[in-house]
Parts: C-alpha cells; sequence; structure tokens
C-alpha cells in the first residue's frame, strides 16, 4: 500500500508534480524542432548528449559514494537513457494524445516492478487498477483489430519508454546511497551515448542548423530537460515507486490537454475510452492510502 501524505512526503510529490507538468509539455519544443528540420535520434543525441558531458563531472567527483552502487549507476545509463531516447522520438514520430496514453501504462510497471524487485505489497485495490490499465491499452491499441494491426514505431517506443520510465523508478528507489545529481547524469549519458549509437546506426547525418535552432536545442536540454529529469529523480527517489509512477497522472492530463487544444490532435473513440480506463487506473493506485513496507531486502543487497 502507499505511504500516507505526511510533511516529508509532500515535497517530493509536489516536485514530482511540477517535473510531471515539464513531461506533459515537453511535446510542444519537440514539434518545433521538427518543423525546422531536426528530430529523431539526432536531436536526442543533441539534447542529452552536451549535457551528460557537463553533469560528467559531479558523476566522477561523487564516485566515492555510489561505488557501493555502481552496478546500478549503469543500470540508470541504460534503462533511464532508454526511458528519454525513446520517450522523445515517439512523441516526434506520433500523435502526442496516444504516445502519452501509451506510455502512461508506466505506472502499471512500476507496481509489477516494486512488487518483482522492492518486496512492495500489490493488494486487492492494486491488482484492480493493474486490470483497468490493461483494458484502457487494450482499447487504445484498438480492441479486437489490434491483433490483425501492426504496432507503429511510436507505437513501440511509447510503450518501451513507459516500461523504462518504471524502472528507473525502481532503480532510483532502491540506489539510495547514489547522489540525485549522479543519477540525473547517468541517465543523461545514457541518453546521449544510445542516441548516439541509434544514429551511427542508421547512418543519419547531422542536419546543418542556423545558430538560433542551435541555441534553442542547447537551451532546451540545459534548461527544460535537465530540470525535469533532475526533479525527477529527486521525486521518485524520496517516494515509494506505485505512488510514484501514479502521481505523474499530471503528466498525461497536461499532455493530453495541450495537445488537444493547441496541437488540435483528435482520437477516436474508443481511444479516449481506452484512455479514461487509463487515467482511471491511476486514481484508483494514487487514493490508496494504507502504509506499505520498506523494500529493505533490496536496500540491504546493495550496502557494503
Amino acid at each position: 500500500m502507499s505511504t500516507p501524505l505526511t510533511r516529508s512526503t509532500a515535497l517530493p510529490l509536489l516536485v514530482l508534480l511540477f517535473s510531471s507538468s515539464l513531461w506533459g509539455l515537453s511535446w510542444w519544443p519537440l514539434k518545433q524542432f521538427v518543423s525546422v528540420g531536426l528530430g529523431g535520434p539526432v536531436l536526442s543525441m543533441l539534447v542529452y548528449g552536451p549535457v551528460g558531458l557537463v553533469l560528467a563531472f559531479y558523476l566522477w567527483r561523487e564516485r566515492s559514494a555510489w561505488r557501493p552502487q555502481a552496478g546500478l549507476v549503469l543500470a540508470l545509463a541504460l534503462v533511464g537513457g532508454w526511458a528519454n531516447t525513446s520517450f522523445v522520438n515517439a512523441l516526434m514520430a506520433g500523435d502526442v494524445v496516444r504516445v502519452m496514453f501509451l506510455f502512461y501504462l508506466s505506472p502499471v510497471w512500476s507496481v509489477l516492478g516494486g512488487w518483482l524487485f522492492l518486496g512492495e505489497r500489490v493488494d486487492l485495490r492494486r491488482k484492480l487498477a493493474v486490470g483497468v490499465a490493461l483494458a484502457g491499452l487494450w482499447l487504445v491499441l484498438g480492441g479486437a483489430r489490434a491483433l490483425a494491426t501492426p504496432l507503429s514505431v511510436a507505437d513501440v517506443l511509447a510503450l518501451t519508454a513507459g516500461l523504462a520510465f518504471a524502472g528507473n523508478n525502481i532503480l532510483a528507489r532502491a540506489g539510495q546511497l547514489i547522489p540525485i545529481r549522479s543519477k540525473t547524469a547517468a541517465v543523461f549519458l545514457g541518453c546521449g551515448l544510445l542516441s548516439g549509437l541509434w544514429v551511427l546506426g542508421l547512418g543519419t547525418p547531422v542536419p546543418a542548423v542556423t545558430l538560433t535552432v542551435s541555441l534553442a536545442v542547447l537551451a532546451y536540454g540545459f534548461g527544460w530537460m535537465l530540470l525535469a529529469t533532475a526533479t525527477w529523480q529527486f521525486g521518485v527517489t524520496h517516494m515509494e515507486s506505485g505512488r510514484a509512477g501514479v502521481v505523474m497522472l499530471a503528466e498525461l492530463l497536461v499532455a493530453v490537454l495541450s495537445a488537444t487544444w493547441w496541437g488540435g490532435e483528435h482520437l477516436s473513440t474508443l481511444e479516449w475510452i481506452g484512455g479514461a480506463l487509463i487515467g482511471c487506473a491511476a486514481l484508483i493506485e494514487a487514493t490508496d492510502t494504507g502504509v506499505a513496507p520498506t523494500p529493505v531486502n533490496v536496500l540491504k543487497k546493495e550496502t557494503p
């Protein structure tokens, strides 16, 4: 069950809500970059790579703190890096609302992962939330038509982004010895590395851009995305993984409302019903006010 809201949990909650709002609006500048010729893994490499190189200084300086959990740092780089890389590319390649609905299955993965790896209890209420969310996923994908219609690239990226995002939440909570700055640096370095490998694998050339666009990309990376990621890492580190996953309902709401109001996007009735079920599943989980056991088994394995 979730930990009751107290003064000690209020700050992580507010920080995670702020982070979720930034993530929910992140589609807008991404679409602007696409309109000027930047897109795909090239953009994620240019956004995350420079920030990761700068933050590598803190990762090295804090190595004595995270050395006992060095394996988790590497896992954060790979899992968190893929979460950001696939999420950014899904938003650029697909419809924002559909991508967000598919991505927002992350609360389901958070609940299941918290049970498998952190020893968190999954009661009847959480089982119901998972079942409702999976039903919503089925409808968003088209119901019975999903069996005959292959997933698009954006769909696959959105689903794997949600899975990796939930994995990052679990890793961040387990890595209590890893400083927040080191966690953030690991994610940015991982994202830059994975995006670079993606670019090399596709043989995609980096397009020539104006100075204004270059500065905008740097501002987006060092401002928007760095702040969103750092606050996200703080929130999930200091909150139980199941609650952290569902608090990000704000991200879904902000993205859906902004994309439909400003972006002029539209979904079928079936997709809206599926999205509503996913949102209801998050609310079921978010309103659980019980007390969860501390995942001591995982933490003890990682402490020297």
